[in-house]
């Protein structure tokens, strides 16, 4: 997989720091600039590693720890969530388009889509239904 350097990656430049919403130790939460929905937000590590699998056991552990951090904010602050899709990909063949280690994490509305069954399972639609 060919990797962003530190040096061109749009995660790691100075500029992400005015969209930082949280941080927790080696981790930060930013919005997604292409939001799947209102709320999505991106957790990733602060220095630039390609994808989930090369993390840190500290980057993931505080990772998980910000994600449940933001869906209580998200839940407090926006009573129509009622679930939430957690997803990562890694690689260009499963989607990856910032080779930077990224978690989204997406609320989700009661009748946002006519048939949720499946979630994530929905990457390959014709898998979705089961």
């Amino acid at each position: 997989m060919k990797s962003e350097s530190k040096f061109d990656c749009p995660f790691c430049l100075v500029a992400i720091e005015s969209r930082i919403i949280e941080r927790l130790g080696t981790v930060v939460a930013i919005e997604d600039k292409h939001p799947v929905t209102k709320g999505h937000v991106l957790v990733l590590p602060i220095l630039h590693t390609p994808d989930f699998f090369s993390m840190t056991f500290e980057e993931k552990k505080d990772a998980d720890e910000l994600i449940r951090i933001l869906r209580n904010k998200i839940e407090k602050s926006d009573s129509t969530v009622t679930g939430f899709n957690i997803g990562v990909n890694c690689g260009k063949s499963a989607g990856q388009t910032i080779m930077h280690a990224h978690i989204h994490l997406i609320p989700r509305r009661e009748g946002d889509i006519s048939k949720p069954k499946g979630g994530v399972r929905g990457v390959i639609p014709n898998r979705m239904r089961y």
